[in-house]
């Protein structure tokens, strides 16, 4: 049976579109919404399949606009470090690490809406050590697309070629996850499924909404656009760190 939750169909079609424009926002919009109705190892578990369908899908819309040099080295290099500070997460992850991230995703942010972006070298070297720290560190605090799209930001990439490069990163990711989540948290995916397929269609619907808009944005707007998301999730990252320490 398929959820018919209107504010969540909502939410994921918002999600879905503002990840086919940016490349980041699925699992930072659509996990917290599903931490309210369950605990969080179940929430991620169960946004992990439709997560991966719609990277599938936003994947094929923009395969053809990868950068590949970026994504041998600096995507190649972000889906092993998000997958081993995933791994790791348990054992380091610590608030102060998500208050430093929502700092850098804010610095990012407001470097790109005031058209002062930090340049990155173009280099093999910076693309893997880039890659590595922030894949590592989105890993740890659990939220890897957002620092990705900042960190490809900075490697002055057309904006197709910025969302295709992360998509192909994050599929990669959600393809080594997937089974995980399938094999300890089967019995939490298959008592939600209804909720899975929902999340899916009405994301794929946003994607179908947001992709498109690539082509019509000019550069200059979609770099103010996603450094305003940025600073949106930076934001966001901060508040729940604020929250979790209330009494």
């Amino acid at each position: 049976m398929v959820d018919t939750n209107l504010g969540l169909v909502a939410l994921a079609v918002l999600a879905g579109a503002i990840a086919g424009v940016s490349g980041f926002g699925l699992g930072s919009l659509l996990t917290p919404a599903l931490m309210f109705s369950m605990p969080t190892a179940e929430a991620v578990a169960i946004l992990a399949l439709p997560h991966a369908w719609v990277t599938a899908v936003r994947w094929l819309k923009l395969r053809r606009e990868i950068h590949w040099p970026t994504f041998r080295q600096f995507g190649l290099a972000s889906a092993l470090g998000g997958l081993a500070g995933a791994a790791l997460q348990s054992q380091l992850g610590s608030p102060a690490l998500t208050v430093i991230l929502g700092v850098l995703l804010l610095i990012a942010g407001i470097t790109e809406v005031m058209q002062r972006p930090i340049p990155l070298p173009r280099t093999p070297a910076w693309r893997l050590i880039g890659g590595l720290l922030s894949g590592g560190f989105g890993g740890l605090v659990g939220n890897q697309g957002g620092i990705r799209a900042a960190a490809l930001l900075g490697f002055r990439l057309t904006p197709r070629q910025i969302v295709a490069t992360a998509t192909a990163s994050a599929l990669l990711v959600d393809t080594a996850r997937v089974p995980i989540y399938l094999a300890t948290h089967h019995a939490a995916i298959a008592s939600r499924i209804g909720l899975a397929i929902t999340i899916a269609i009405s994301a794929t619907a946003g994607t179908f909404l947001g992709v498109p808009l690539l082509r019509r944005m000019p550069p200059a707007t979609y770099r103010r656009l996603v450094g305003a998301l940025l600073i949106g999730l930076g934001l966001m990252l901060l508040a729940q760190v604020a929250v979790s320490r209330t009494p």
